[in-house]
């Protein structure tokens, strides 16, 4: 899909008088399908608002992993590691054409800062977490299979752990979404640019841009699932409504020339101890990601040679023998709680904000990751309970079977 039409999803003609719905969503990335998504299922009219195109921003440049978060734990984030496993079970089983198993390795060397007794901590943990089945159960590989490990060097190895986590496309996943909540009656809009809105005791009035005209519709409930612009859509509402302060990270990653073979790596980079992954991708691997604090335009991230040469450094630490050229590479920003903490150990959980507690009109969705994006969905209609009107629901996500669109 490219990045300026939202050609694989039929969005649905821009009427020429005012429509009323029971909720407006602004952006269209994995929170605001998601959320349109929850809303259909409840029964309720939803429209989606995306300025250029499905997935365009954050949510087609992540790590492209379904996963609990295993070193969330670190941090002792565990709620947020159990609902994470808990929606990946769900994406496992209600789309298997989308997300898939993947065997990960943790290689231990003698200078790894995390020791085996650690690491097989954290995993009885995440398995623990997981609820004890058996996609959540891990091992220790025996020094017979470390030779098939794709090149990883054996020099000083201690240990490697195998556990199993899913990948997915994550643009493919967002369309897919968003194209379940059109068949189930919600709207979408693409391209059209959120203008501004007005909140009033009756509902909200929104104004946007299609095609170059000024529109208007109308709705109970306006949904900011701007993703890195949330605060700036935010600021085009009046009242001004509640928000967070937050900091924008960069992460970058890399697609590497040359294939793996056995599974995924779980690698601590020597110089900051930081994780980062090495994936199977396509034919390819992908090498990543950088934390650093972003302060540009979120349209004009771009990577930057010296996080190419941190990532490129780390992986041929692991694997001296892979090829170092850079087929390709792209940047993405993900929003985090603003704190003096270094971006790798801020909490991944999504926080929404309310102009009203008690009877909201307006929530805006901060942060979160791509796994648990349903379950986020879910905590915003709960949010909207005393707003919205009775309706009776059409289905439910937890249950909704997820096809490529």
């Amino acid at each position: 899909m490219s990045s300026g039409n939202c050609c694989l999803i039929r969005s649905c003609p821009v009427p020429a008088v005012a429509e009323h719905f029971d909720i407006v969503i602004v952006g269209g990335g994995i929170h605001g399908a998601g959320v349109a998504q929850a809303a259909a299922c409840a029964g309720y009219s939803a429209l989606v608002l995306e300025k250029t195109a499905l997935a365009a921003g954050t949510s087609s440049r992540s790590s492209k992993l379904i996963h609990g978060g295993l070193r969330y734990l670190e941090g002792y984030d565990f709620s947020l590691v159990r609902e994470s496993l808990h929606e990946r079970r769900l994406l496992l089983e209600n789309a298997p054409d989308l997300v898939h198993l993947q065997p990960f390795h943790i290689p231990i060397y003698a200078d790894t800062s995390r020791r085996p007794l650690t690491i097989r901590a954290g995993l009885s943990l995440y398995a623990l977490l997981g609820g004890l089945q058996p996609v959540n159960r891990f091992r220790t590989l025996p020094h017979r299979e470390w030779e098939r490990l794709d090149g990883l060097d054996l020099r000083q190895l201690r240990a490697v752990y195998q556990y199993y986590d899913a990948q997915t496309n994550d643009a493919d996943l967002t369309r897919a979404v968003m194209q379940s909540a059109i068949d189930l009656g919600a709207g979408l809009y693409c391209p059209a640019e959120f203008l501004g809105a007005e909140i009033g005791e009756s509902g909200c009035t929104i104004r946007y841009a299609s095609h170059g005209n000024a529109k208007t519709c109308a709705a109970a409930a306006l949904i900011n699932a701007a993703g890195p612009w949330v605060n700036r859509v935010a600021e085009l509402i009046q009242p001004l409504p509640a928000g967070i302060a937050i900091d924008l990270v960069q992460g970058t990653h890399l697609i590497m020339e040359g294939g793996l073979d056995h599974g995924c790596y779980y690698l601590e980079v020597p110089a900051d101890r930081r994780a980062i992954f090495l994936l199977p991708w396509e034919d390819n691997a992908l090498l990543g990601t950088t934390e650093s604090v972003y302060t540009g335009d979120p349209a004009k991230v771009s990577p930057q040679e010296p996080e190419a040469t941190y990532l490129v450094e780390a992986m041929r630490h692991y694997f001296p023998q892979r090829s170092s050229h850079i087929l390709d590479r792209f940047a993405g920003v993900r929003v985090l709680p603003r704190s003096p903490a270094a971006a790798f150990k801020r909490s991944r959980e999504t926080l929404l904000a309310a102009d009203d507690p008690r009877r909201p009109k307006v929530v805006s969705i901060y942060g979160g990751k791509l796994t648990g994006y349903r379950a986020a969905a879910d905590k915003v209609m709960h949010c909207l309970q005393r707003t919205l009107p009775a309706r009776k629901p059409v289905a439910h996500t937890a249950r909704l079977k997820l096809k490529p669109a």
